[in-house]
């Protein structure tokens, strides 16, 4: 009995799908566009512009005045002298 309803579910998948459905036709909506006339008749030519006179040129400035040297800066205080410590930098590893 298991058998006979699985047959006829698949059965009736089968001639469902075979079925064509219709095909649903929308017409195209028409627009009116607007179709421009023929050109008209070209303008008169505009007058043309007059060039302006060309500026006079500066006149050069004067060389400043040399400035004053400075004040020599104050001597630093000696440096301590080195200890019993050794300082070892290692090598940069170089960058990827």
């Amino acid at each position: 009995m298991k058998y006979s309803i699985l047959l006829v579910s698949v059965l009736s998948v089968m001639a469902l799908n075979a079925c064509e459905r219709a095909t649903v036709v929308v017409p195209a909506n028409t627009v009116n566009v607007p179709v421009p006339g023929p050109a008209g008749p070209q303008g008169a030519t505009g007058a043309t512009a007059e060039k302006g006179a060309t500026g006079a040129t500066g006149a050069a400035g004067a060389t400043g005045a040399e400035g004053v040297a400075g004040a020599e800066g104050a001597k630093g205080d000696k440096g301590k002298t080195g200890g019993d410590t050794v300082v070892i930098v290692p090598v940069p590893e170089p960058r990827r």
